[in-house]
């Protein structure tokens, strides 16, 4: 699973995927920031940067992991992306040195891990690489949507526009908890995939996963400008500590 998202990950994804991330993430920055007391911070999957590089304007040292070259080469060509030290290795083994106020990783980024076994590993090492008031903060969807998957799968237009067609192609594997998904673009220049396969778990399971490592649940929100989390809500951000 490991090589396989290293291969998700590539040049072709690195190109596209701040189109795919949108929205205003103001309220993301203020929490973590407020989280990091100062820092030092430590984000898991930094990617091409895009919450790393407003928190460390915000005089927050953010040092970050990512198994992707080419999503890192597109941090460090935006403006003080060459101040971030980044270490690229899997991010389940949080290979770096030294302590962290903060560690994070973001936009369920977390299910990227293709087994139960690899997401308790990241916890386990999350919590070595803590300080003793130190927060693991995690975001991510809950599951709620499968309910409305018809036949375990679903095509959904996420974009229609007159030169392009973007499609959302999905299918679950309940035994193993998996997502095998593809975003699709079709438009002139021919049909682009980007997939990716995610191990999705419930937050009673990260909860647990956190008991083994050692932390427990401080915080649960239902998204980032902390509105309450209840059984409507369609994400959640929690926050371990020892």
């Amino acid at each position: 699973m490991k090589n396989d998202q290293a291969r998700f990950f590539g040049a072709a994804a690195a190109e596209t995927y701040d189109d795919l991330c949108t929205g205003d993430i103001s309220a993301t920055i203020a929490f973590l920031e407020d989280r990091a007391c100062g820092g030092p911070a430590l984000e898991l999957a930094i990617g091409t940067g895009r919450i790393a590089l407003p928190l460390a304007e915000r005089g927050v040292r953010v040092d970050g992991v990512d198994i992707s070259p080419a999503m890192v080469d597109r941090l460090r060509a935006k403006p003080g992306g060459d101040r971030i030290d980044v270490t690229i290795g899997d991010f389940a083994e949080v290979p770096v040195e030294g302590l962290y106020r903060l560690i994070f990783v973001v936009f369920n980024t977390l299910f990227n891990l293709g087994s139960q076994n690899d997401q308790v590993r990241c916890f386990e090492n999350v919590a070595r690489h803590l300080t003793e008031d130190g927060v693991f903060v995690v975001e991510a969807f809950v599951p709620t949507f499968l309910c409305r998957l018809r036949d375990d799968q679903y095509v959904n237009a996420e974009s229609i526009e007159a030169d392009e067609v973007r499609l959302d192609v999905l299918r679950h594997d309940a035994a193993t908890q998996r997502l095998y998904e593809s975003h699709v673009s079709l438009s002139n220049s021919g049909v682009r995939l980007f997939p990716v396969v995610q191990r999705y778990a419930w937050p009673s399971e990260l909860d647990l996963m956190a008991r083994i490592a050692g932390l427990s649940l401080k915080e649960r929100w239902g998204g980032w400008s902390r509105e309450p989390f209840n059984s409507a809500s369609a994400a959640h951000v929690s926050v371990y500590g020892r």
